[in-house]
């Protein structure tokens, strides 16, 4: 949707985000996860016994009501990709369970699954991939009709020329090669591919990321505008935040195979809960020129997100957390809702009152992590954290000390010079 939309949008009286997802709570569940796990072993030896496993995605819930837009954002590597492919089950799920309109499709089979795929559809991250080189655009977005054994009112060419008109390209690409195409123009093509047999649920895979930034903005308002004349519900993995706040209705926020924040797109963007969101948020350029030189309170985050094959007890991101205390290492965050329609998987949360305001020790991994922390946010972080603002009073009573230890030296030079 451009800005020019939403404006009038907003002048006509048209819901805003907050009330989107009010009335969203009014509409039917399309899709419910719960509990969802994907493990992949890994097996050495002759005998290639499994001696552990990479936990993708380690028991996350959620829910999609019909219409809506739920963006899932988070670092390379924290399951989203792998999360898309399970709920449209292009890969089974370890555990957990995944119910469509009602209907529990965790552990059907391909003859199952064969008639839900006309519902669940999914667009790829990479146009240049998912696409044959040896078939034409025509055989490309008419694959659908054939596996599906449809035949569309007119015939599946006047059928494949319709959409590819909707998806903004010309009715005579029709016997073209993917090589003759742009990418931006091949991802319009697995748009209108995955939009061939009018489904209602659609993973969009990072559908913009390997796009040129001129064209992205194009193909999120294609996204945008399909929505709202089909009807289509849409799950899109991205790890652009501005691109997820402009298409999203709600937006969880992964880590580690774990969701930690699940809230509705503006209440996540003006008072994030969880220390990651926020961090997350802190890395969203801002295009002004007049903020060029302003002081940058970006929050860095101390070493690497840790493996998945031994994820850190309790809380996941616990090891680079400056607010981590002794309950964030043993003892996992279940994900509440502390403010209405806004989940956070957090012991120590901003934004909101601390939920272990008795442990006031920070780790030394957190000690560690506030030193890459403006003072700053240290200071908003301490307004709702007793064991941050223990470790700012401390930090700054040690401050005091060395000032007034100075200016003891200093005086005892200057006497000493005087009286030489």
């Amino acid at each position: 949707m451009s800005e020019t939309k939403k404006t009038d949008e907003a002048k006509a009286g048209v819901a805003t985000a907050p009330a989107q997802a009010s009335a969203s709570d009014n509409r039917e569940v399309l899709l419910k996860v719960e509990g969802l796990q994907k493990h992949f072993p890994i097996r050495k030896g002759v005998l290639q016994r499994q001696v552990g496993a990479v936990k993708a995605v380690d028991g996350i819930g959620f829910e999609v009501r019909r219409g809506e837009t739920l963006g899932v954002v988070g670092e390379s590597g924290c399951g989203k990709s792998t999360m898309g492919r399970v709920i449209t089950r292009l890969q089974d799920p370890t555990g957990g369970s995944i119910h469509f309109e009602g209907k529990d499709i965790t552990r059907l089979d391909t003859a199952g699954m064969r008639p839900l795929r006309r519902d669940i559809q999914m667009i790829f991250q990479d146009p240049y991939g998912s696409l044959n080189p040896r078939h034409t655009i025509g055989g490309i977005v008419s694959a659908p009709f054939r596996l599906q054994g449809i035949e569309p009112e007119g015939g599946a060419k006047k059928e494949v020329q319709r959409l590819l008109e909707l998806v903004g390209l010309s009715p005579e690409h029709y016997n073209r090669y993917p090589h003759e195409f742009s990418g931006g123009q091949r991802q319009r093509i697995g748009i209108a591919r995955a939009l061939a047999l009018k489904p209602k649920l659609v993973v969009a895979d990072e559908p913009v990321s390997a796009l040129d930034v001129s064209i992205q903005a194009q193909v999120v308002n294609l996204l945008d505008d399909l929505q709202q004349e089909l009807g289509l519900t849409y799950v899109i993995i991205a790890h652009d935040l501005s691109v997820v706040r402009h298409v999203s209705d709600r937006i969880a926020v992964m880590y580690l195979g774990k969701i930690v924040e699940l809230a509705d797109r503006d209440s996540l963007y003006k008072a994030p809960m969880h220390p990651y969101t926020k961090a997350l948020m802190s890395a969203v350029p801002i295009p002004d020129p007049r903020r060029r030189a302003a002081k940058s309170e970006r929050i860095l985050l101390k070493g690497d997100v840790p493996s998945p094959i031994s994820p850190p007890s309790g809380c996941r991101f616990h090891t680079r957390c400056w607010k981590a205390t002794e309950i964030c290492a043993t003892k996992e965050p279940p994900l509440l809702e502390l403010r209405p329609g806004q989940q956070v998987a957090c012991h120590h949360p901003e934004n909101f009152e601390d939920q272990a305001p008795q442990d006031t020790v920070l780790l030394t991994a957190a000690k560690e992590a506030a030193e890459l922390v403006a003072d700053e946010v240290l200071a908003e972080s301490a307004e709702t954290s007793a064991a941050v603002a223990a470790q700012v009073g401390d930090t700054s009573g040690e401050e005091r000390e060395d000032s007034g230890a100075e200016k003891d030296s200093g005086t005892t030079k200057d006497s000493g010079s005087s009286k030489e």
